[in-house]
């Protein structure tokens, strides 16, 4: 958008978010830009029907056979969310019912929620034509500044074109503690695949694989130093098995990683 308006605006503006003088400066813009609001009518739509959702939940007490010794009892589902608009809400509503069977057992409760967390914003964002990526890649250099600054460290996104997958672009989200960010990549088929990355993970932890099935997703997490990384795609385990150890390869191999 080569406007002073940023798309981070618009979701602020529907959710209610802007000071005083940012939002005379949206509602400026959509007054020369109207066929935005149809779209931010649709996002705050989208908001109110995953707080009626989820804010029950949010406010129960947590249930100790959730506590990260019980066992897993929960199965994700994210097939009705269709936008971007509050995953803030989902986020956290996943983060609630953190255990979900199917994986090797990890070092910690943060390390548990990447594969849930990681599943939930793939599909939110994969299936989105217009807005797939907050930053394209044809941004890429922004992009990079951009999330490293929120993440606190240097971040490059690794390079899959070997593979088959080409940068899409990239996006800030919320996390459990702070922002994290997802990339997207997609192949000439049009599969996408999305890297889910979270600092201030746990950094004793062994940069080791570990696997979860949540939903129809296939998910490929692991730890290594201070992030903690997740692929998500549903391009089949053994596919996704060999971009996740090209992932590992990159963000190894290049110290700037």
């Amino acid at each position: 958008m080569n406007s002073p308006i940023s798309n981070a605006d618009l979701h602020a503006y529907a959710d209610g978010q802007l000071d005083p003088n940012k939002l005379t400066m949206v509602e400026a813009w959509l007054a020369n830009h109207p066929e935005h609001r149809e779209e931010i009518d649709e996002w705050r739509a989208q908001s109110a029907q995953l707080h009626n959702a989820f804010d029950a939940v949010l406010n129960e007490p947590l249930p100790s056979r959730l506590l990260p010794k019980a066992k897993p009892t929960w199965s994700l589902n994210v097939q009705w969310f269709s936008s971007g608009a509050t995953l803030l809400v989902g986020v956290m509503a996943g983060f609630y019912l953190h255990n979900i069977p199917g994986f090797f057992p990890a070092d910690s409760v943060a390390v548990q929620s990447l594969p849930q967390m990681a599943a939930m914003a793939h599909a939110v964002f994969v299936p989105e034509v217009r807005h797939p990526v907050e930053v394209g890649v044809d941004q890429e250099a922004h992009l990079v500044q951009w999330l490293s600054k929120r993440l606190g460290s240097k971040l490059v996104p690794p390079k899959l074109d070997d593979i088959g997958y080409k940068l899409m672009g990239g996006r800030l989200l919320p996390g459990d503690k702070g922002s994290v960010a997802q990339f997207m990549y997609e192949n000439n088929s049009l599969q996408r695949l999305t890297l889910y990355v979270r600092p201030n993970a746990k950094d004793d932890a062994q940069a080791v694989f570990h696997y979860a099935r949540e939903g129809n997703l296939d998910v490929f997490y692991w730890v290594n130093g201070q992030f903690g990384y997740a692929l998500a795609g549903d391009i089949g385990r053994n596919q996704m098995l060999v971009v996740a150890k090209e992932v590992y390869k990159e963000f190894e191999s290049n110290p700037s990683y």
